[in-house]
Order: C-alpha cells, then structure tokens, then sequence
C-alpha cells in the first residue's frame, strides 16, 4: 500500500525548486537529500531529492532533473509516496498509522459489528471514518471513545454514546 507524504505545489523562483505540502511527520527524513520518491500519477516519477529548505514555515524541495520553472510546473499536483512496509512500526502502543486502521471492524463493547473504518481524517481533530452500509459516521479518535483497537484481531472497540453510531439511536 502507498502513503502520501506529500504533494507537490507551486514552483518556487526560476531554477525548479517546488514547495511541498507535507503529509508526514518526519519530513526531514522523508525529503533528505539523496531519497527516492515515488510519485502518483507513477510517470512523473520516481523523483530523487537533491536539496530541500525551509522557507517561512514552507518547504521547498528541488529534485534531480528538475532545473527550471517549466519543469517544476509540470508537477504541480504530483503526489509523493512511499511503500507502507518501508515504515518501521511505533514503539507507542497507542499510536497508529492511518493505514493500520482502515479496513478494521468497527465493534460495540459487548462485540456486535457495527461498521469498518473507512477512512482517518484530520482536521484539528482525528476522526474516524465508520462506514455502515451506505451511510457513513464520523467518530473523534480519543481513548475516551475508542478504549480499543487490536490489529491482530482486526477490531477496533466503539464504546459511543447513544446516537453517535446511529443517528436514529438518539431518544
């Protein structure tokens, strides 16, 4: 499975450095000099690190081959991505990555299957994305809520209040 760890934007001045919306947590890692990117769509790609800055809280990013304005134009858009196997697991057992929790059961407390995680958002807050047959419920990735997720099972425990799974719950 690919991971986004970021997207190419705009070109940066004349020479084909790009600034990079970052989708990772360790972008000095995944953007040093000398790394190999993969690219959706795969024909921009692969893309090879040559330099990388920061600039006003922005990173700028210039890659092999990639030497002036036009070029860098041309991948605007260009998604940056790396195998999920080539991440080493979290020492943390409370951290997870998104990739680890979509596709996971979604349970009750008491073990009655509710949905499947969809999809993991995060907009100030992480949400789950809970898929229920056609509809989907959005639920707050807090321990409070969530007290359990075991990968091996392939479960992951919703302890929700009433209505929160089920909107039509709500008395």
């Amino acid at each position: 499975m690919q991971l986004v760890v970021g997207r190419i934007g705009r070109p940066h001045g004349l020479r084909g450095d790009v600034s990079v919306e970052v989708r990772t947590d360790e972008p000095d890692r995944r953007f040093a000099p000398g790394t190999a990117l993969a690219t959706d769509p795969a024909s921009a790609g692969p893309l090879v690190v040559e330099s990388r800055r920061w600039h006003s809280g922005i990173l700028l990013v210039r890659f092999e081959g990639v030497s002036d304005r036009d070029h860098a134009e041309e991948l605007r858009g260009t998604m940056l991505v790396i195998d999920s196997a080539d991440i080493p697991p979290s020492d943390d057992p409370d951290e997870f990555y998104d990739h680890q929790l979509i596709g996971l059961a979604v349970v009750k407390p008491d073990g009655e299957r509710v949905g499947e995680v969809s999809d993991v958002l995060h907009h100030g807050q992480d949400l789950l994305v809970v898929r229920r047959g056609k509809a989907e419920v959005y639920v707050p990735f807090v321990k409070a809520l969530v007290p359990v997720i075991d990968l091996e099972k392939g479960i992951l425990v919703v302890d929700a209040p009433v209505g929160l799974l089920d909107p039509d719950e709500i008395v």
